[in-house]
């Protein structure tokens, strides 16, 4: 098994080009990932990285071994796959990723539920608005609104979800209802928006005419906590766009009012991505599955 986990650790070195990232990855130490790396140099005889202390590049052994590496590491997971669903004990860690207001409303309920019905997994979730690295960050799934940057990941889509502009009586009182979605664009309104490293200028893309309009909206207040947003609106500072599904309690208590329901957001694409590889771990799949059809049945 040591042979096999120095392999493992090689291929995520190999693939996030960086020791410390692929420790993190791997949950083990930037110390036990060089010394697994130094194992292999050994084993094999060879130099497998040119390290420098800036970068650290596979040689051309390096690049062999990598695609024999992957040959074996994909063997050994549908051996592991079909060994998991003989004996139907699936079992192990998933380290999952979602949104906060998605997280907090949709997949966390689901949590224990999948473990009752799977006792021998165990779920590691993460809630955060922030734009998230899943082979970075050691993720194996992750919930997403919208449409992925990512090609190299895999997305199932779970559901379109319909979303709204909102405020809060008090701020409408003060500022008014705005009556076209150029008001949103001249300054006349204030607009709360999520904001997070490398996250673009502010546009709200809203239905008008039977098309989308991309409108720009700036505001005071800006946070990468879309539950922070929700707060601010609700305390009177301004205008959030929301999924319906988060806003659906505040809605029917009246401390929130749909602002332009003639010209709603676009609805966005709530999907599950996962990496190549994941989707063959039948534990990953189990989750999939089975959070898929709870959201759904949330959403309904």
């Amino acid at each position: 098994m040591a042979y096999l986990e120095n392999i493992k650790t090689f291929v995520r070195v190999y693939e996030l080009g960086s020791m410390s990232a692929a420790a993190r990855d791997q949950r083990i130490s930037a110390a036990v990932a060089s010394s697994r790396i130094s194992q292999l140099e050994e084993h094999l005889n060879v130099r497998l990285f040119q390290r420098t202390t800036r970068q650290l590049n596979p040689t051309e052994q390096g690049l062999l071994f990598y695609r024999g590496a992957c040959r074996v590491l994909e063997a050994v997971e549908r051996a592991e796959a079909e060994v998991t669903e003989v004996t139907q004990s699936p079992r192990g860690t998933i380290f999952m990723a979602a949104p906060l207001g998605i997280g907090r409303r949709l997949v966390a309920p689901a949590v224990p539920k999948f473990s009752e019905k799977y006792p021998l997994i165990e779920i590691r979730l993460r809630l955060s608005d922030r734009k998230l690295d899943m082979a970075a960050e050691g993720l194996d799934v992750a919930f997403f609104l919208g449409v992925p940057e990512d090609s190299t990941l895999r997305i199932r889509k779970i559901a379109d979800c319909s979303r709204l502009l909102c405020a809060s009586p008090e701020y409408l009182a003060r500022k008014g209802q705005p009556s076209r979605p150029e008001d949103l664009a001249n300054g006349a309104h204030d607009c709360l928006n999520l904001r997070y490293p490398g996250s673009p200028e502010f546009q709200w893309p809203l239905q008008i005419d039977g098309g989308v309009r991309r409108i720009s909206v700036k505001g005071p207040f800006e946070s990468d906590d879309g539950d922070v947003l929700t707060s601010w609106a609700l305390a009177g500072h301004g205008i959030i766009l929301k999924p319906e599904f988060e806003m659906a309690e505040h809605l029917a208590t009246g401390a929130l009012i749909p602002v332009l329901p003639d010209n709603p957001p676009v609805p966005v694409q709530l999907a599950c991505l996962y990496m190549h590889r994941k989707r063959q771990d039948p534990k990953v799949r189990l989750l999939i599955d089975f959070m898929a059809d709870h959201i759904l049945r949330a959403l309904s």
